[in-house]
């Protein structure tokens, strides 16, 4: 398999070679989302999102414990989760099988929110990590994109009528699955009766247009940005770059082209925009596919041997401007008496090098993991304060 970084060779240089067209887009026939092997998470089964999230705490004296993780047997809200861009199959659009790359990322990404939620996560027909590369090299892809729309669209309308019952659902995505759950909202959701239901809107790893020094408009005409953890219906979006590595001039996140709108930035750490530690959940090797692999996360250099590690008040986030950019700077709070590491890894890296215009992409979620299950906890409380299930549910 070939790796992220090499597949998206071309964004490290602003001058590449013409590429081959791709591989003809798959025929396989569009999905119902009737059958259970259509999904890659759906509740009470063995899946990607009932796998391992136990995790190391490693604090700033070296001392380590380790938190076992709990799903909610009885969990009173949904989650519909549309994973970002990871299939390295070889044609435009993917097929409808779960390869190990899929399984992985929602292993990373959607399994901890079943310490709350039913989590439903479907596979769809998502443009691959070859169609991306020819896409930012400014191929038109129209048909694999509305494709990949067309089978979340058909997953979302398949859970409504038959897993929903009513229930308040957050709309979790990263990346790709984030695009894709922008436009639902602004195609399928706002203005009609089903918009009610949406708890909040998770969609880190993209960027969504509002007007500069407002909450709501651009993209989105009626979900506001999130201010409160009390607050339901609203939108929580960022694009996370190291605070000491903004966007380059050439990036593709953290700005939009419209104008009077600039990127939305919600810091799930903190609503309020007072900047404080973040509650990660980061991968014990590393951040994935494409990663550099993390190093030791102690002075001593002791294995971990969970999935997951934490890392209590050794990273902060906070919203900012640079230019026509807003991102979510993430620092590492280095001290010189913290015996753990300096070094987090989540950028895309070829060549020993990162690739600066992506940022921490590959971090998004992790970085703000406990601080994204919380919040969907806390605004699920007030969603459900507005909304009683009935007797009969």
């Amino acid at each position: 398999m070939k790796s992220l970084a090499a597949i998206l060779l071309a964004t490290a240089a602003p001058t590449v070679a013409t590429a081959q067209s791709p591989a003809p887009a798959t025929t396989q026939a569009a999905p119902t989302y009737t059958n259970p092997d259509e999904w890659l998470c759906r509740p009470g089964r063995t899946d990607a999102c009932s796998a391992n999230q136990d995790a190391t705490i490693i604090r700033a004296d070296g001392t380590r414990t380790i938190e076992r993780f709990d799903a909610d047997e009885h969990p009173k809200f949904d989650c519909f989760y549309v994973y970002p861009t990871v299939s390295a199959d070889p044609t435009p659009n993917s097929d409808m099988a779960a390869g190990p790359e899929e399984v992985a990322v929602a292993t990373s990404q959607a399994a901890r929110f079943t310490k709350h939620c039913r989590v439903f996560a479907p596979l769809y027909r998502q443009m691959t990590l070859v169609a991306l590369r020819e896409a930012l090299q400014g191929k038109p892809m129209p048909d694999i994109r509305a494709r990949a729309f067309a089978d979340v669209k058909a997953a979302w309308e398949e859970y409504l009528a038959y897993d929903n019952h009513g229930r308040g659902v957050v709309l979790i995505g990263h990346s790709q699955g984030a695009g894709l759950l922008k436009d639902l909202m602004a195609r399928e959701i706002e203005g009609k009766p089903v918009q009610r239901q949406i708890i909040s809107l998770i969609i880190p790893g993209t960027n969504v247009a509002v007007p500069i020094g407002k909450d709501v408009g651009g993209d989105l005409k009626s979900t506001p940005m999130c201010r409160s953890n009390k607050q339901s219906g609203c939108l929580v979006s960022y694009v996370s770059f190291r605070a000491d590595s903004p966007p380059p001039e050439f990036s593709r996140f953290g700005s939009v082209d419209q104008p009077g709108m600039t990127a939305a930035c919600v810091d799930p750490a903190a609503l309020d925009g007072q900047s404080k530690p973040t509650d990660a959940y980061l991968g014990a090797a590393g951040a994935g596919m494409g990663s550099a692999r993390q190093g030791p996360w102690s002075q001593d250099g002791a294995p971990v041997t969970t999935p997951f590690v934490k890392v209590p008040g050794l990273i902060s986030t906070r919203c900012v401007t640079a230019g026509r950019f807003r991102y979510l700077a993430v620092t590492t709070n280095a001290n010189p008496a913290d015996k753990r590491t300096d070094t987090i890894v989540g950028e895309i890296v070829r060549d020993g090098r990162p690739l600066a215009a992506w940022g921490l992409h590959l971090i998004d979620m992790p970085v703000v993991m406990g601080d994204l299950v919380e919040l969907t906890e806390d605004q699920a409380k007030a969603w459900l304060a507005k909304n009683p299930p009935s007797p009969a549910g």
